[in-house]
């Protein structure tokens, strides 16, 4: 059986469990210049006064306690 075949099979047998494919893109982190824009990023978003409000919300809407 061809490695075509496997994977269509494969996949057929993931659908017929209920599941479906989905595709997402995410920022490629190794990407030259990712952690200096993702340290600017953050150090915007901590400037930003609603930030502490976010951070209450999160703190309110997570349950820290869970192992």
């Amino acid at each position: 059986m061809s490695t075509r075949d496997r994977v269509r099979r494969h996949r057929e047998g993931l659908r017929a469990r209920g599941l479906r494919p989905l595709q997402i893109w995410v920022p490629d982190t190794r990407a030259p210049g990712f952690a200096e824009q993702a340290h600017r990023e953050s150090a915007l978003a901590a400037s930003d006064p609603d930030t502490s409000a976010v951070h209450d919300f999160i703190d309110d809407v997570t349950d820290w306690e869970t192992e």
